[in-house]
């Protein structure tokens, strides 16, 4: 069965840390490019951060570059986002997919950080 399944989230205050984790099973994430996304109450889900195993490529949105750092695991096939000087503006559910959205949704992982 290809799943994500996304932990890792938390309560943090403003300033602190969080490390995410997207563990896939069913298929290889190095193929893949494999993004992060986030939903805040009341918006809708956005881009954060996507990594290409393949092309050895990172990408990540303006409102969060300099503080995230996506990065993966291939022995774990798992893809990681390491979350620092986190801003309550950050809070919100955090999901994993394909960059295309080609995989069901998961769970997600809720992060707040509060100020």
């Amino acid at each position: 069965e290809v799943q994500l399944v996304e932990s890792g989230g938390g309560l943090v205050q403003a300033g602190g840390s969080l490390r995410l984790s997207c563990a896939a099973s069913g298929f290889t994430v190095y193929d893949y490019v494999i993004a992060w996304f986030r939903q805040a109450p009341g918006k809708e889900r956005e881009g954060v951060s996507c990594i290409s195993g393949s092309f050895n490529t990172k990408n990540y949105a303006d409102s969060v570059k300099g503080r995230f750092s996506i990065s993966s695991d291939d022995a774990k096939n798992t893809v990681y986002l390491q979350m620092k000087n986190l801003k309550p503006e950050d809070t919100g559910v955090y999901y994993c997919n394909t960059f295309d959205n080609s995989l069901p949704w998961g769970q997600g992982t809720q992060v707040t950080v509060s100020s």
